[in-house]
């Protein structure tokens, strides 16, 4: 009968498994400093360009986007596009591609995609200055909007013409997902990557043996090292058990059935909720040490930018 009674409650149980792949949120610490040391990819502008109503606009746009102050070089940018001539083609093209930039360091992902369908971007080549940094940009903007065809089809240009950033792109996408199996692959060509697979292996816990262990009421907390959030599980548990207990000793069946529901839902709730826990502890050990990996290394595509303002 005993026997009846686990196999029971591990079947039970395996109909809550939570994955034991984690899902990490890896940040950025994007500053001043980080476009300040790329240059224009294009040339200045002449003093005759600086004396037009639109050069003057667009030279002091430059100097809001090289501070960082990316709503008033937006704006700015806007006027020197109206007032400039439609015939300086090239000057347009390059007033399009730093409001595509500005906007795109801004976070404004959809606003960026806006200016490049609707200017001379979309027809621009290898020709173009800064095309691998437009190919860099367009990937992140519509993989951040979830347009994933498109940012398939960049990341295949991406390969064709610029293999580095490619394998760079995929180890950050690797990075940020949290696929230690790829990570894994990259790791003998870089290094630096063993500290991190394992650092994070010996302090990872299984999500597994946090469920199986909280078939015991909170020793799958206890496991993770949630003392109180053990201890509360332990309680509760006990209490509606022996609730249970009480009431179908006393022949009060419909209270026991009750009670015994609830102690189902906290029992069954309890084991999803260890495994929820081994994986939300799991992730926050990765980000603790792919976070600054990812910054020091410069793997998120903003970092590989070749030109600024």
């Amino acid at each position: 009968m005993m026997i009846r009674a686990l196999l029971l409650v591990i079947l039970l149980t395996s109909c809550y498994q939570v994955p034991d792949k984690i899902e990490p949120r890896v940040s950025i610490y994007i500053e001043k400093r980080h476009i300040d040391t790329l240059k224009s990819p294009f040339p200045k502008l002449t003093s005759e360009e600086r004396s037009t109503d639109w050069g003057k606009e667009y030279a002091i746009a430059v100097k809001f986007a090289e501070n960082f102050d990316l709503y008033r070089a937006i704006s700015t940018f806007k006027r020197a596009e109206a007032l400039i001539d439609s015939e300086n083609e090239d000057r347009m093209t390059e007033i399009s591609y730093f409001l595509f930039l500005s906007y795109y360091l801004g976070g404004k992902y959809s606003d960026a995609l806006q200016i490049f369908e609707a200017s001379e971007l979309v027809s621009v080549d290898r020709s173009f200055t800064p095309y691998h940094d437009l190919m860099l940009v367009l990937y992140e903007c519509y993989t951040e909007l979830g347009v994933f065809e498109k940012a398939h089809r960049i990341k295949e240009l991406l390969e064709e013409s610029y293999p580095e950033t490619f394998d760079d792109i995929e180890l950050s996408i690797a990075l940020k997902e949290g696929d230690i199996d790829i990570i894994e692959e990259y790791s003998p060509k870089r290094p630096y990557l063993n500290n991190l697979l394992d650092n994070y292996a010996c302090e990872k816990k299984s999500v597994a043996t946090a469920q199986a262990l909280n078939l015991l009421p909170g020793a799958g907390y206890l496991y993770l090292g949630q003392k109180k959030s053990a201890l509360t599980s332990f309680l509760l548990n006990g209490l509606f058990i022996s609730s249970s207990v009480y009431f179908f000793m006393k022949d009060n069946i419909a209270a026991g059935i009750i009670t015994a529901s609830f102690e189902a839902g906290w029992y069954f709730g309890g084991i999803y909720g260890a495994g929820e826990s081994a994986k939300y502890y799991n992730e926050r050990q990765y980000e603790k040490h792919a976070t600054p990996l990812m910054n020091e290394k410069k793997l998120f595509p903003v970092f590989m930018l070749q030109y600024g303002f």
